[in-house]
């Protein structure tokens, strides 16, 4: 009775070992398996930086506005029609952009896409708006060209 005893002991034990061994590797292969949709969550992470950027950039222009911000020399009914404009425009479409780009959906990356080439063309084709920083354009530059490389990555990602 004992021999039997002992031999259903080891053979649990076993069993035991080898489902804890096949569970392992399981796990294991489920850790090195590549992620199907890195690229894609690259992306959102991408996009979600932009978003908090541009509330960054869109409440600096509402500051302008509203006079947080500056002297009396600054003040925005003392600025140019044009810098008026432009900065108005930017205090909405920023924030616009902000929400569209933190849900990730399409039309947030279009609008996003507007802002970039709007300040771009405001600093290149309108210096005396803004000053025509070329340091501004090159920083733009630099954000669309990531946003172009990374959505091209997440579209590879997806067979047609």
């Amino acid at each position: 009775m004992s021999d039997t005893s002992a031999r259903d002991q080891g053979r649990d034990k076993g069993r035991d070992n080898a489902m804890s061994m096949a569970a392992m590797s399981s796990m294991s292969s489920e850790r090195i398996e590549p992620d199907e949709n890195v690229w894609t969550r690259r992306l959102v992470l991408f996009l979600r930086m932009m978003a908090v950027i541009s509330i960054l950039k869109g409440l600096y222009h509402w500051a302008q506005v509203t006079g947080f911000i500056g002297g009396e020399e600054e003040a925005f009914e003392n600025q140019s029609m044009a810098w008026q404009t432009a900065t108005v425009y930017f205090a909405v479409i920023e924030l616009v952009a902000a929400v569209g780009l933190w849900l990730a959906t399409p039309w947030g990356a279009v609008v996003w896409l507007t802002t970039v080439v709007s300040m771009a063309v405001i600093e290149l084709m309108f210096p005396g708006i803004y000053g025509g920083s070329l340091t501004v354009v090159a920083l733009e530059a630099v954000m669309l060209g990531a946003y172009l490389a990374l959505a091209w990555m997440a579209a590879r990602e997806r067979p047609p």
